[in-house]
Parts: C-alpha cells; structure tokens; sequence
C-alpha cells in the first residue's frame, strides 16, 4: 500500500509529499506522528518543496547579472550606504507599495550588486523581478517590435513586481527608444516597483532620455515620489581582492 501510494505521489508531482512520506516509511522506529500530525507533515512538506522551487524559478528568470545577497553588502562610511535603509527596503515594502528606488554613483561604486541584492530578496520573498541592462531591453523590444511582438513582451515587463533597470543612460535614447521607455513606466506607474541604477545623477536624466515633451512624461511619472540611494568612494575595481571588507564583485 505504501508503495502504492509513493508512486501515485511520484506520478502527481508531490515531490516534497513523496520525499517526506517516503522518509518515514523508512524509517525503522516506531512513527512519533499521531494521525492528524502525519498528515500536518506531509502536506507542509509539500508546500514548502513548491514555495521552494517557485523561488528558485523567479531567481532563474530574474536573470540578475550578479548572484548577489544583502549580507554581502559593503558599509563601508565612505560608500554612504545606510544599513538601516537597505534593512528597510530588504523587507521589500516599496515593492509592495509599488515604489520606485534609483541607485546612482560612479562607475564601480556597486549600484548594480546592491540592486541585484535588493532583487534577490524580494525573490526570496515571493515576488517576480526581472533584472535587465536598460540598453539591451531597449534593443530587444525594438526587434520585437519588428516581428510585432512587443506588445507581448512589453505585457511581460509590466507583471513584474520590480525590474530592475541597470545602467541607465549609458547609451542615449532614440524616438524608438523615448516612446518604448514611456510605455513600460505608464504601464508600471503606481502599481509595480521599478529600480534604476545608473552612473548619470537624477537631475541630468532628462538630458540623456532626449526629447522635452517625452522626458517630462516619463520623469513626471518616477522622480517625484522615488526612493533614492547615491552611493561614493572609489571604485571596488581598485581595490586589492585580498581585502577582507570587499565581498562585492565590479559593478
């Protein structure tokens, strides 16, 4: 009967059910669960083997650049990087307000590793992100856009609990690219968190997206109630890799 009943499991795709179940039986005491516990056990098991592998799949098609994590984090006093501001946001609250955060700082300062960190969690905590350098995403929707598919992907984007858009104005907007980056913040725009990292200081986005009657659309959208993190210091490329404070990788 337990056989039975383990291939059934198997054959259901109740992995953690099977596994927990499969456990006991072989065991070789007396079973400690009464009844009512023994199905209390299996049917946790399962949900926790699907809670875990619902999250390993949204860090998969998160795509991040960097496997990152906040206990990794560098707070260093000359980063600027406040601890007690990343504990807040790790929680993910703004994800679920549907706020807006931008990183900014020179290149090599860690914008993209704290991002990653920040999408991470949230994945840990359920949500989806997608992670994507702000200049490919703009190029792959162009082409898809080509094929007339981009209404599709860009419904893709705009499911996402946060997207993260790192690098942002490293490469100037063009007509295709100002009305593209309009429709993914209207689409998100006080309903799902988008995170922006870029080397560029806030006040001076409006020059790289090009276009005043565009520009004001979509910074009118994000800058006034956006969270902001402006990290300094050197670049963590020119430190030595023996020093035991960098735990981040180049960014």
């Amino acid at each position: 009967m337990n056989e039975e009943s383990l291939e059934k499991m198997n054959r259901m795709r109740l992995l953690g059910m099977h596994h927990a179940f499969k456990t006991s039986t072989e065991s070789t005491g007396q079973s400690e669960f009464t009844n009512d516990e023994m199905v209390h056990h299996l049917v946790q098991s399962e949900w926790d083997d699907r809670q875990n592998r619902s999250v390993q799949r949204g860090l998969k098609n998160a795509n991040f650049r960097y496997s990152a994590s906040i206990e990794q984090l560098d707070y260093s006093e000359q980063r600027g990087l406040d601890k007690n501001l990343v504990q807040r946001l790790a929680t993910a609250d703004f994800i679920k307000k549907g706020e807006d955060l931008f990183i900014t700082g020179s290149t090599g300062t860690g914008k993209s590793f704290l991002a990653s960190a920040l999408g991470q969690q949230a994945c840990l905590l359920g949500y989806k992100v997608l992670y994507t350098n702000t200049a490919k995403l703009m190029s792959q929707l162009k082409m898809a856009k080509a094929d007339g598919a981009h209404l599709k992907e860009l419904s893709k984007i705009e499911k996402q609990d946060a997207l993260i858009l790192d690098d942002f104005g490293v490469q100037p907007f063009d007509a295709s690219g100002r009305a593209l980056l309009l429709d993914i913040i209207e689409d998100r725009h006080g309903k799902r968190s988008t995170i922006i990292t870029a080397q560029i200081p806030v006040k001076k986005w409006h020059e790289i997206i090009g276009e005043k009657t565009l520009a004001d659309a979509i910074l009118d959208r994000i800058v006034h109630q956006s969270l902001r993190i402006e990290l300094y210091g050197e670049s963590l490329r020119k430190k030595p890799k023996s020093n035991p404070l960098i735990t981040e990788p180049f960014l």
